[in-house]
């Protein structure tokens, strides 16, 4: 597993139906090391701060692997950052990731999953696609959020250390498949309640499930 790009984003403006609003999701492959605190990329925008980044949400990943599924549904190639990640990585798929799995990159920096990607109405805008956003559920190809446990920077071509979780914690894919039901199983939200999940993503497991932990 490798960093295949870093990407970092400029303040820019987006159409959203008929609004034109501030957004940090047009995301551009960084040439050199980016330096990765607690809140992210340095020299990364993000707007919507209740929805996005954070302590819990620093820094957003996806896969070229997913990638290419995208491009074969879509008949056309994407470039890194298209899916407004941070990083890019080569081969792992979300089904695959657990909340609390740990992604050592590069010599410094040290990440904990923490929750699926959600889309929003920018994702499908910036896609050219109003319905985008239900393809991309459909899809179940979330990538990850992750905290940044151990700061420092981040290079194209990094090499990426998976380490799984020994605990039960919920899957990255199993979060995000639920949050698109009515309510969530009691089961399922005990375990992610459990799970070291991104307080955002914990408080709509609280208020979905009316459990708290």
């Amino acid at each position: 597993m490798k960093v295949v790009s870093v990407n970092t984003a400029k303040l820019q403006s987006i159409q959203v139906g008929k609004k034109s609003v501030k957004t940090g999701i047009f995301k551009e492959p960084q040439n050199g090391a980016v330096y990765c605190g607690e809140l992210g990329l340095e020299g990364d925008t993000i707007v919507n701060r209740k929805y996005h980044g954070g302590m819990d949400q620093a820094v957003y990943l996806y896969s070229m692997a997913d990638y290419a599924w995208w491009a074969d549904q879509l008949g056309r190639e994407l470039k890194p950052g298209a899916f407004g990640e941070n990083l890019t990585i080569t081969d792992y798929h979300g089904a695959e990731l657990r909340v609390g799995d740990q992604l050592r990159v590069g010599a410094s920096v040290l990440l904990e999953i923490t929750a699926p990607r959600v889309p929003c109405s920018q994702f499908a805008a910036k896609m050219g696609d109003s319905s985008f956003a239900k393809r991309f559920a459909a899809a179940q190809r979330p990538g990850a959020y992750a905290r940044v446990l151990e700061v420092g920077p981040i290079h194209e071509g990094d090499d990426i250390d998976w380490r799984p979780t020994a605990n039960d914690y919920v899957s990255i894919n199993e979060v995000f498949v639920e949050w698109y039901r009515k309510s969530w199983s009691h089961d399922l939200a005990i375990k992610a309640l459990n799970s070291p999940i991104s307080e955002n993503a914990r408080e709509v497991v609280e208020r979905r499930s009316g459990i708290s932990i």
